[in-house]
């Protein structure tokens, strides 16, 4: 690993620094199997959210497919790098804050792609409310988990890893789980404790950052 001067994952220095060196073993490089299977069996294309943009290419393959999608990140060098990647789609990648960012067209749904496991624990909660609070009831949140179980699992990272129960817990005041499956094609970084998981938003739950706003 390369001798970065930036230590906090909260930061736009930190993912800056590392899509600048080209360091990003997060990243898959294309569509992981379970996200095509989904587009694939889906009665129409659906608005979706993708934060973390990555290198882009699943926002490439929604566009691809006829999908309202936008991908976006607080890192100007992951958006440069993700905008150069996709190339024609680039219009579909923008900075822009998560916590902030308001969508021009209502959700219908997000997709999670080591996004939830780049940011510290502590911050999981007003994640998963921010989810909760983009989305319509109905609206989907789906993709990939980077779970383990293990007692001794370390809180280093990222990428941070989330117990099942504590995952659980976590999302389903707000969500209803609908799949969850084992993923065949994880990259080394995740193998063996990624799940795909599909949630469906519940009916409308008033969370701390809807009376915020």
């Amino acid at each position: 690993m390369p001798d970065f001067q930036s230590k906090d994952p909260t930061q736009a220095g930190f993912w800056n620094e590392r899509f600048e060196s080209q360091f990003t073993p997060w990243d898959k490089g294309g569509v992981p199997q379970a996200l095509q299977q989904f587009v694939a069996k889906a009665r129409r294309p659906l608005v979706t959210l993708i934060p973390g943009c990555g290198l882009g290419y699943e926002a490439a393959f929604l566009a691809q497919s006829g999908w309202e999608v936008t991908a976006i990140d607080f890192s100007p060098a992951a958006v440069a790098s993700a905008q150069a990647v996709i190339g024609e789609w680039d219009r579909h990648v923008i900075e822009a804050d998560f916590f902030q960012y308001q969508p021009t067209l209502p959700l219908e749904l997000i997709y999670e792609r080591a996004f939830l496991c780049a940011l510290p624990h502590v911050m999981r909660a007003q994640i998963v409310q921010r989810w909760a609070s983009l989305l319509p009831e109905d609206g989907l949140l789906l993709g990939f988990f980077y779970v383990d179980d293990a007692p001794e699992r370390s809180l280093k990272g990222p990428p941070f890893s989330i117990s099942s129960r504590e995952l659980y817990e976590l999302i389903s005041p707000y969500f209803e789980l609908q799949e969850d499956a084992e993923v065949t094609d994880s990259l080394p970084v995740f193998v063996g404790k990624e799940r795909w998981q599909v949630w469906r938003r519940l009916a409308s739950v008033v969370t701390t950052l809807d009376i915020d706003e």
